[in-house]
């Protein structure tokens, strides 16, 4: 009825005026949509600015794109190493050739090498960088390296701490108690059962050198050789080696094995754990670029990310104990379990380490 009559009330209006209301209502109608449209853009976010990593310095990284690539020598393991250089590589612009080996075979490799004068590696990541001759690495100061920790800057600029390595005992969760734990390591010769089935890496001279600090030489060289009397601990080669083992139940008990790869062992679901005990030793797996590194520019850079707070912040995500103060450790319990214990940095080089490795090898040689 209403609408009936609009309609015959629309009909008499002069066609030339309901043209010019349809014009009006038109205009109106976009003026509208321009207010609204204006009031969408001023209320939605701005889009994200596109920001570059902390550890990226423009001109270098320009000088190292143009070398192209770059060679790193490091005894971490594949499953961490190739995805934290692929972020180096996808924000550089650098290809990367990872080669992966031990401790030892890379201080032997870079020591033969570096005789020869064979340019083939730029930067090494492990932990026996400072080990290596002072002539075989540059003097380097990465812009990154101001936020670690003091311990882990090299006074000679020749090695950067990128984690840290606190030495702890180990067990498999489902061979061994909680319960049954030792809590000193004299306490370790109560545990007869685990003759045989106890294990060590067969370059602990670190941890070594630590024990005799804390025990004085004497006390501790006895309660070593009556350890290895009573236990009879295999000999592992290398720490990661050590940890799977242990988190396979092949071994019961690592007697000593770092406590970050403890923990990546047990973040890829095995049974294993670590406890700590007096002293734990710390040593640094640590970044130095070669002296005669082929690609330089390459080299500095990569010494910069690595030490960075992105690369630490992955790293801890496979349960590498950080070395900035600015990233939390992963899981954070493992940190309260170092609390309050004594901590000993061993740090040496050169003949000291001759002196430790001789020592080692006279209490744990197979007998």
């Amino acid at each position: 009825m209403v609408v009936g009559r609009v309609v015959r009330w629309w009909m008499r209006i002069d066609p030339t005026r309901r043209t010019q209301f349809w014009h009006r209502l038109a205009r109106a109608a976009r003026a509208a949509a321009a207010s609204l449209t204006g009031i969408w853009l001023a209320a939605a976010p701005a889009p994200a600015q596109q920001t570059s990593p902390s550890w990226i310095i423009p001109d270098l990284a320009a000088a190292a794109r143009a070398e192209g690539s770059l060679t790193v020598y490091s005894s971490m393991n594949e499953q961490e190493g190739l995805p934290l250089w692929q972020m180096f590589e996808q924000a550089a612009g650098v290809k990367v050739d990872y080669v992966r080996a031990s401790d030892s075979i890379i201080l032997a490799r870079v020591a033969i090498e570096n005789r020869a004068r064979q340019r083939s590696w730029d930067i090494a990541v492990t932990t026996t960088v400072n080990r290596l001759p002072d002539a075989a690495l540059l003097p380097i100061d990465p812009p990154q390296a101001r936020g670690l920790i003091p311990q882990a800057r090299d006074p000679n600029r020749r090695w950067y701490g990128v984690y840290a390595n606190y030495n702890t005992p180990a067990y498999n969760t489902n061979l061994v108690q909680s319960s049954e734990l030792p809590r000193s390591y004299e306490e370790f010769l109560d545990r007869k059962q685990w003759a045989g089935k106890i294990a060590l890496d067969d370059t602990d001279d670190e941890w070594l050198s630590a024990m005799i600090a804390h025990y004085g030489m004497e006390r501790g060289r006895k309660l070593l050789q009556d350890i290895v009397a009573v236990l009879k601990p295999v000999m592992v080669d290398g720490h990661l080696a050590l940890a799977r083992s242990v988190g396979a139940g092949e071994y019961w008990v690592a007697l000593n094995n770092y406590a970050s790869l403890t923990l990546n062992v047990q973040l890829s679901g095995a049974p294993i754990d670590f406890w700590a005990l007096d002293p734990v030793a710390l040593i640094f797996g640590a970044v130095g670029v070669s002296a005669q590194a082929p690609h330089p520019k390459a080299a500095l850079l990569a010494a910069n990310f690595v030490v960075s707070r992105e690369a630490e912040q992955f790293l801890t995500q496979r349960g590498r104990m950080p070395t900035r103060p600015d990233v939390p450790v992963n899981p954070p319990a493992a940190a309260e379990r170092l609390k309050g214990k004594k901590i000993i940095a061993t740090i040496f080089a050169g003949e000291e380490q001759k002196k430790w490795q001789g020592l080692f090898k006279e209490i744990f040689k197979q007998r």
